[in-house]
């Protein structure tokens, strides 16, 4: 089903971000909305219905441009989910979010069914953190016509974390990425529906993680738009010493750094504060050039 044309406006700027039927500012905040009981941050604090939906009202409010949900941990070693499950998870949050919000909804799933049931229900974007490389999942993208976020991760997420290595961290994930749009415009995705993430914090120690965030700016070689996911990431513990409770400093600071490397949408639980910063990095980014 093709969804009508969604136009999200940003009180500071009027420059767009154009991903086929979409429109989100540039650059974007998209809000996360788990509503599993084990992801690593917010694990059951949105696993009901009311819950979720003031989370996504919340961050509507806060100035998200885009409410991700996702109905399967995908933490270092989290235990698989049936798609049964995943879909009663996921499927009335979707159709409530968007019904509450009007926000765009980005559903987080690798499964081919989930992600042409959410579509159905209302959604607007999948975001996939092994690059539809699921079963169907390449070719339920294709049909489904809705941007697509393709993600980097070495590994599953039970054993992502089993020493990862890279020859160059950069340079690797953005050969993978680059592999994954190829093979996405073969079965027919529009490129213009292609955003890329090089999925921090999946299949990459600390040190990867800090490597890949200071040269971010490879991956604009890919000529596409770049996501990233740094929010209260271990790596930020690691270097700042702080729980997942305390660190929303450090998950602004690399916000920022993303935003001035070349990131356009970033993934954040944090959404107001997140917003207020990615709205001072664009706004010294433009008046630089």
């Amino acid at each position: 089903m093709l969804l009508a044309r969604l136009v999200v406006l940003h009180q500071n700027t009027s420059r767009l971000l154009h991903l086929g039927p979409l429109e989100l500012p540039r650059p974007s905040v998209m809000g996360i909305l788990n509503v599993t009981p084990d992801s690593f941050s917010d694990g059951g604090r949105f696993v009901d219905m009311d819950a979720a939906r003031r989370q996504a009202e919340a961050m509507a409010e806060a100035g998200a441009a885009i409410i991700d949900i996702g109905g399967e941990s995908t933490r270092p070693g989290a235990d698989d989910v049936s798609e049964a499950e995943e879909l009663d998870r996921v499927i009335p949050v979707v159709e409530a979010i968007r019904a509450a919000t009007g926000l765009p909804i980005s559903v987080d799933t690798s499964k081919a069914g989930v992600m042409r049931a959410a579509v159905v229900a209302g959604a607007a974007m999948i975001n996939d953190v092994i690059a539809l490389q699921g079963p169907g999942a390449l070719v339920s993208a294709a049909e489904l016509k809705v941007p697509v976020c393709l993600m980097h991760m070495q590994g599953s997420p039970r054993t992502m974390q089993h020493e990862p290595r890279y020859d160059d961290v950069a340079t690797d994930v953005a050969e993978f990425l680059r592999a994954r749009v190829a093979a996405c415009v073969a079965a027919g995705i529009d490129r213009e529906l292609i955003v890329v993430d090089p999925g921090f914090g999946f299949g990459k120690t600390h040190a990867h993680n800090v490597e890949l965030l200071a040269n971010l700016r490879q991956l604009l070689d890919l000529g596409l738009p770049l996501l990233v996911g740094l929010s209260r990431k271990a790596t930020l513990g690691e270097i700042t010493g702080r729980d997942v409770s305390a660190r929303m400093p450090a998950s602004i600071a690399a916000a920022t750094i993303a935003v001035m490397n070349g990131a356009q949408i970033v993934r954040a639980h944090d959404v107001r504060e997140t917003v207020d910063a990615v709205k001072v990095a664009h706004a010294v980014m433009e008046a630089g050039k």
